[in-house]
């Protein structure tokens, strides 16, 4: 080590004399690529033996496994449920049979929110029964519902345009699906921008692209100072139906019922589980995914594939015997749905050791075919994780893209701690998100074996590296 610095001062000194200081920043650019590629070079043959052991050995289809046995035993898993309850104390005990370290519960509250018996339907022009979903923090109707005709609109700016016409109404949004990032703004704000005309109520096509007749949930925001209205999510179909009925000039009239209850925030828990770092222990990798998700569907997609993928990480690195020299800490994260409450709450009671973080990793987006990894962090990081991913090529799974994301590492990214997040082909992602599509029939155990084998050989080489991940002082 000594000698390569001493090297590098040399060059450093010299250089810039004769040639230029281009010129002297090339060759040490230049010999920092060498040495990573050096350093990679020795993780080959354990990067070899990861993949093996989960892709074509013993432990192939073991995540998808041990998923399908806990969504069929638990079912799906929404905040301040007993569902919930159940799914962290079955964690909890597996990853103690699984002779994990450190195996414990960190106490969090998260909300509440019941969505009770709720129900649409169509009076005029003819009478039709509506699915629909309640939106996650919405308030009831009446015993008797709300009666009431319907106005619909395919944007906000529409919305605001007739708003004379939308007083007392029911707002229907048959907004585009442009894709999840921008359209989500309906879902979330949908109810208030429909209250601030004079609403009474709001139905809001569903956040996908495709639809078998199946409404999405999902989380909403009521703005301050603006009345609270029921809202819901139904399907493209009935959406389409509407708009198409209004074009026609057609007197639209909806009776909605909804029991959905705003309880006090519960007691929950985030899951944590870790193997111990054999020369760093104060300084951790984080690998984790949500436990928590939607009450329909069971939750197998979102996000019981990455929560299991990352167990499976930590598995496999104590299968094959591996010590590495920083601690390897998965969470699992709670009340991830209602906006990463859980994670928020975690991150205010470790942000003290944020120096100590060296990097954090979550997938909430699917364990669909991998394709590579999402990776924030400066440009030296950047240097290292491409190498890491080169030892992929054994799976052909080696590229990295800008821009972790995660709801749950967030907080740890905007701090400046380096963030990754796995990316697969999700094309259909949004087929099942947030309804009762998300059950064990979306998941792939060969994919979920790749998805693994990605997990645990980026987080495994990133934890026994000699130093930290360079970050912005």
């Amino acid at each position: 080590m000594k000698l390569i610095f001493l090297t590098t001062a040399l060059v450093s000194y010299m250089l810039p004399a004769c040639l230029g200081f281009p010129y002297e920043q090339e060759v040490l650019h230049q010999t920092k690529h060498e040495r990573i590629k050096k350093v990679m070079a020795d993780y080959k043959d354990v990067a070899n033996a990861i993949i093996d052991l989960a892709v074509h050995g013993g432990a192939q289809n073991r995540s998808y496994n041990r998923l399908a046995r806990f969504v069929d035993t638990i079912g799906n898993r929404m905040s301040g449920t007993e569902n919930l309850k159940n799914a962290i104390n079955y964690m909890y005990k597996a990853l103690q049979e699984d002779k994990l370290q450190n195996v414990s519960l960190e106490p969090v509250k998260v909300p509440h929110w019941v969505r009770g018996e709720e129900s649409a339907m169509m009076l005029k022009p003819r009478n039709k029964s509506i699915a629909i979903l309640g939106l996650g923090s919405s308030i009831g109707t009446p015993p008797e519902g709300i009666s009431a005709e319907v106005i619909v609109v395919s944007s906000f700016t529409e919305l605001h345009n007739r708003a004379k016409e939308a007083k007392g109404k029911i707002v229907v949004y048959n907004q585009p699906f442009v894709s999840y990032g921008e359209t989500v703004q309906y879902r979330a704000y949908g109810a208030s921008e429909a209250a601030k005309v004079g609403a009474v109520a709001s139905l809001i096509r569903s956040i996908t692209p495709f639809s078998v007749y199946s409404p999405h949930t999902g989380w909403q925001d009521y703005q301050k100072d603006v009345p609270k209205i029921p809202t819901a999510c139904i399907s493209i179909e009935d959406a389409e139906m509407f708009a198409r009925m209004a074009s026609r000039g057609e007197t639209i009239v909806v009776l909605l019922k909804m029991g959905a209850i705003n309880n006090p925030d519960a007691d929950s828990f985030n899951t944590v589980a870790e193997i111990v770092g054999s020369k760093y222990p104060e300084q951790v990798v984080i690998v984790s995914g949500h436990l928590d998700s939607w009450d329909v569907g069971q939750g197998a997609m979102d996000d019981g594939g990455g929560a299991f993928i990352s167990w499976e990480a930590l598995s496999l690195i104590k299968d094959l015997g591996l010590h590495p020299k920083r601690t390897l800490r998965l969470v699992l994260w709670t009340g991830e749905e209602q906006g990463g409450v859980g994670a928020g709450q975690y991150y205010q009671s470790h942000k003290k050791d944020i120096s100590n973080i060296d990097l954090v990793m979550e997938t909430d987006i699917g364990t669909f075919m991998p394709t590579g990894l999402q990776f924030s962090g400066n440009t030296e990081a950047q240097a290292i994780m491409t190498e890491i991913m080169q030892l992929l090529k054994p799976i052909n799974i080696t590229n990295l893209y800008g821009n972790a994301e995660g709801t749950d590492i967030s907080y740890w990214m905007e701090a400046g701690v380096p963030g990754a997040s796995l990316i697969d082909e999700i094309d259909k992602y949004f087929w099942f998100h947030h309804s009762q599509g998300d059950t064990m029939t979306v998941q792939n155990p060969v994919w979920m074996n790749l998805c693994a084998a990605v997990w645990t050989v980026v987080s495994y080489v990133v934890a026994d590296l000699e130093e930290m991940l360079p970050r912005e002082r």
